[in-house]
């Protein structure tokens, strides 16, 4: 391997877990990219979260749609989120943390396919915001958050490519394959929304329609 690639592999390592002070550096890039920020706030948007309802984040980074989800829930409302870098929890403990002493928010250092007990839902919503790609078996993932969310509940799976020469085509083409993982995951009613970044961000929504089942109790 050349410097070059070896530089660039190490990049792309910190976004996919952020660590020590290059971690850092790259959530501070996550979270002030304007982009990002509007890709998030988009995505919260679709799921029409309402104040009582309970919503879970994979792959929170540095906590931009927490953020958005928190402004929204209230009461009885709450939001929940894992992250597996334990810089990323660091990062959005901070800037949710008015939300967190309230009360409407929770934050855990977690991979998906090592959920908390605590988080056996049931949920209104789920939501993933260019984290699939990272996921081990994404499909057996997908079928476990299923199981998770209430008969009717909705989850938002959000991709805006970030690989060299990505254009129209490379998101078109990453909406068919989430479509297919989620079908696949026994989801219903699926469908795929655009917003018009360079590349597009796509999101795509997808219901649970059968009765929740093998859910873990509530701490």
């Amino acid at each position: 391997m050349t410097v070059k690639r070896a530089v660039i592999a190490t990049i792309v390592g910190q976004f996919h877990h952020p660590r020590g002070t290059a971690g850092s550096v790259a959530g501070w890039v996550m979270a002030h990219r304007p982009s990002n920020r509007q890709r998030n706030s988009w995505v919260v948007s679709l799921l029409d979260v309402q104040p009582t309802h309970r919503v879970l984040e994979i792959g929170f980074g540095p906590g931009l749609a927490i953020a958005e989800l928190s402004r929204r829930v209230r009461g009885s409302g709450h939001v929940y989120g894992v992250d597996h870098s334990e810089t990323m929890l660091r990062l959005a403990t901070r800037r949710n943390a008015s939300a967190i002493a309230a009360g409407r928010v929770t934050l855990s250092r977690a991979s998906v396919d090592q959920l908390p007990l605590s988080l056996g839902g049931p949920f209104d919503a789920i939501l993933a915001v260019n984290s699939l790609g990272f996921w081990p078996a994404p499909t057996e993932r997908l079928d476990d958050l299923r199981r998770r969310l209430r008969p009717g509940g909705r989850i938002a799976i959000a991709s805006q490519p970030r690989c060299p020469g990505a254009s129209a085509s490379t998101s078109h083409d990453a909406a068919r394959k989430i479509e297919a993982l989620l079908q696949d995951a026994g989801y219903t009613r699926i469908r795929t929304e655009t917003l018009d970044l360079n590349p597009p961000v796509v999101c795509v929504l997808a219901v649970n329609q059968a009765p929740a089942h093998g859910l873990l109790p509530d701490s």
